[in-house]
């Protein structure tokens, strides 16, 4: 991990995640969140840094680049079977996420590919450059029914990279001319790259937007979320998008005790007044691998706060760091839970939001067209 240390390598216990608590001191990497790049659970073995005597750990560790890897996923949508979120199919056009969050629940799935939920997740970026040649495909199967499909459920499409490689705005522009009703979940405000494609399609019923804001804390966010836009960048994407007549809405998401909680009622407020119509929360969640990252951060960072943070996750969480259990995992449980929920409630009954929930028309879609081919024209 650096140059000033070595690393010693043993047989990992099965089951058990390693976290960045093991190495001797957490560094800090300008542009990251996480600060280890510890081995997932599916390894063999386990690494951890430790004081080679050299005495040259207090040097600043190097940057750390973008690795850019093609993804051959062979199919693009992906069919979603838990009874608590409302949509049954997604695409996800990245695997891992450069914005960096350390508490990111989508970490651990760069874990089935043998890469490090920590700084792998957010430095080895898997891009599916077929993405829109699949969704044609799957979309022409005569069996496909549609419902809205979501767009960043689970790593952001519009992260830096997308500049670059534009596989969300191609995968957006076959949803355009199917005519099919997505939604997005998004903290960038490269969104508005493609309000010429969005906008005539919230004139149809066809899209909505939500931005994610999880803190106005400048000195926390660029910690938090370290290479995702600004938080009054993002309310200014919420007007925007909102003056292109896109319905668009905010996520303060995700909450957390302590930290960012008291920030609820002032995000709902200032993301009202930018034209937000509809609000929703998470709880913060810490499933496998986060639970140890997100910890080691909040020491790192906030250790006078770390104790108190930690204390009531593990109550909304049955005494654990994370629930998987569906219709708590979101919102939690106990005193705390509740309180957040109540805060909620009141907050968005006085603002208006969500009083008209939007409906997606799904009667439109129609089928892709083929693309022409050389042979077709003998035919």
């Amino acid at each position: 991990m650096a140059a000033n240390s070595t690393r010693s390598m043993e047989k990992k216990s099965p089951g058990k995640p390693v976290g960045p608590s093991d190495a001797l001191r957490p560094l800090i990497f300008k542009g990251r969140g996480s600060s280890s790049n510890a081995s997932g659970r599916f390894e063999q073995h386990r690494h951890a840094d430790i004081d080679d005597g050299w005495g040259n750990l207090d040097s600043e560790p190097q940057a750390i680049r973008t690795e850019v890897i093609l993804d051959d996923t062979r199919s693009i949508i992906n069919w979603v079977k838990s009874p608590d979120i409302p949509f049954d199919r997604s695409i996800n056009p990245y695997r891992g996420c450069e914005h960096g969050c350390i508490y990111c629940f989508a970490r651990p799935s760069h874990t089935y590919l043998g890469y490090s939920a920590g700084l792998d997740f957010e430095s080895r970026i898997l891009v599916k450059p077929k993405a829109a040649e699949l969704l044609r495909k799957e979309l022409s199967k005569p069996r496909y029914e549609c419902q809205p499909m979501a767009l960043g459920t689970n790593t952001d499409p519009y992260q830096p990279i997308e500049r670059e490689h534009r596989v969300t705005r191609e995968v957006l522009q076959v949803l355009a001319e199917c005519r099919h009703p997505l939604s997005i979940v998004t903290k960038s405000s490269m969104v508005e790259r493609d309000i010429d494609i969005l906008g005539p399609m919230a004139r149809d019923g066809l899209v909505k937007v939500f931005i994610s804001i999880t803190t106005f804390d400048r000195a926390i966010s660029r910690l938090l979320e370290p290479r995702a836009a600004a938080p009054q960048r993002r309310l200014e994407t919420i007007r925007r998008l909102h003056d292109a007549g896109i319905p668009v809405g905010v996520m303060t998401a995700p909450i957390i005790p302590v930290l960012t909680d008291h920030e609820m009622e002032a995000i709902l407020h200032q993301a009202a007044e930018a034209g937000a119509s509809s609000a929703g929360y998470v709880l913060l969640r810490l499933p496998l691998e986060v639970a140890p990252l997100f910890e080691a951060w909040l020491r790192l960072h906030h250790p006078l706060k770390a104790d108190h943070v930690m204390s009531i996750v593990r109550q909304s969480r049955e005494g654990k760091a994370n629930d998987a259990q569906f219709f708590s995992r979101m919102r939690g449980k106990g005193l705390f839970a509740d309180m957040i929920a109540q805060r909620f409630k009141v907050a968005t009954t006085r603002l208006g939001l969500n009083r008209n929930r939007l409906a997606l028309d799904t009667s439109l879609f129609r089928s892709p067209t083929k693309p022409v081919s050389q042979f077709d024209l003998f035919s």
